[in-house]
């Protein structure tokens, strides 16, 4: 335009080898431009994640759910690794050294699988062991709650060296479950049959307490705060644990009979709850006392376990629909990923930073999402 502009104030002869030159010049930058289009290289689309949200991404976010804290979602993949027959991992917890550490319930057995290699190797824990939840405590060993043995159980992670550490004698057949380190380093657990507990690893007293409501004490974990939260399965509530005395404070998620199975903490120290009857997840927020509870994508779920990632995503898995779901709590959109197992029955999930870990029950093998 601007060759055209100028040559429109000369002569004709000039304004005509304008009007040519300018033309040229315009057919030449076109002819680039479809030159570039056709040699350059080709748009490759992006894979496809392994599912899309149950709804359409929105920008509202809920001031008591900051978008700093949830997750953006990225492609993820699934990566199965088979264990040997028979071995029904129900629990696991990455290793310090890189491996992960899982419970041999079927064998009555630690295993520990190396993910670069597929290799695992398993430490038997006792005649009529049957683990339940391992976790890492601080001293980087694996402690385990064995319901066979009725007894707190460490695996030296060096030596394979077990240490069994059993319940007080009037308390047989606690139906021991899940554990977890408060900030002292005190092992907090949890028995179904009605009992809850504390071991402490100095002095090696253990103490059991009654639960409310009986039968039912199932997850348990310890917030950012310090603070320890379990649930009670049966008792359809989550318990806030007075760490001195020992008592607990009843919490009623607001849907009745909701079946809390495991909870979490995020890093605001709000408590993520899978609600097993209602196949919903739900959080608390301690420091208002509110709650929310949102239902799991498909016809009929069944929120079985619950972890919250190092930003703050929830994960939880779905036994109704045989699947995993992440959950953003920004923009309160579901993931779901099915599971390569048929059964796969994962009860327990568990994580590090860019990977999180899931024990297949039902099909022998562990999953890992990055």
């Amino acid at each position: 335009m601007v060759w055209i502009r100028f040559a429109a104030r000369t002569s004709t002869s000039l304004r005509v080898n304008s009007l040519i030159l300018g033309a040229f010049f315009i057919l030449l930058l076109l002819g680039c431009s479809d030159s570039a289009t056709a040699t350059g290289p080709s748009e490759t689309p992006a894979s496809p994640t392994p599912s899309s949200p149950t709804s359409a991404p929105s920008t509202d976010v809920p001031p008591t759910l900051p978008a700093t804290l949830s997750g953006t979602p990225s492609e993820r993949s699934l990566q199965a690794f088979p264990l040997p027959a028979g071995t029904r991992p129900h629990d696991v917890a990455p290793a310090k050294d890189g491996g992960v550490w899982y419970t041999a319930q079927g064998s009555g057995e630690l295993g520990w699988l190396d993910p670069e290699t597929g290799e695992t190797r398993h430490t038997p824990l006792g005649a009529g062991s049957r683990p339940h939840g391992v976790i890492v405590g601080p001293d980087g060993a694996p402690w385990v709650t064995d319901s066979g043995l009725n007894a707190i159980v460490r695996v030296d992670p060096d030596t394979r060296k077990v240490d069994v550490f059993p319940l007080p004698p009037e308390r047989p057949n606690a139906n021991l479950n899940t554990a977890t380190f408060d900030h002292d380093g005190v092992l907090w657990f949890t028995g179904q049959n009605g009992v809850y507990g504390r071991f402490n690893l100095t002095t090696r007293r253990m103490d059991v307490f009654d639960a409310p409501r009986g039968r039912g004490p199932y997850g348990i974990a310890t917030t950012t705060n310090g603070d320890v939260y379990f649930a009670s399965l049966a008792g359809s509530y989550v318990g806030r644990i007075d760490l001195v005395s020992g008592e607990t404070t009843i919490l009623e998620p607001p849907t009745p009979n909701q079946g809390a199975r495991r909870v979490w903490s995020d890093s605001l120290g709000r408590i993520w709850v899978s609600e097993w009857n209602a196949g919903q997840v739900a959080v608390y927020d301690p420091s208002t006392g509110d709650w929310r509870e949102w239902k799991l994508p498909g016809p009929g779920p069944k929120a079985y376990a619950v972890y919250v990632d190092e930003v703050d995503t929830v994960w939880l898995s779905d036994f109704g629909g045989n699947t995993v779901v992440s959950f953003n709590p920004g923009s309160e959109e579901f993931e779901v990923f099915d599971l390569p197992g048929n059964p796969g029955n994962v009860r327990q999930i568990l994580g590090r930073p860019g990977e999180v870990w899931l024990p297949e029950s039902a099909a022998d093998q562990l999953v890992v999402i990055r």
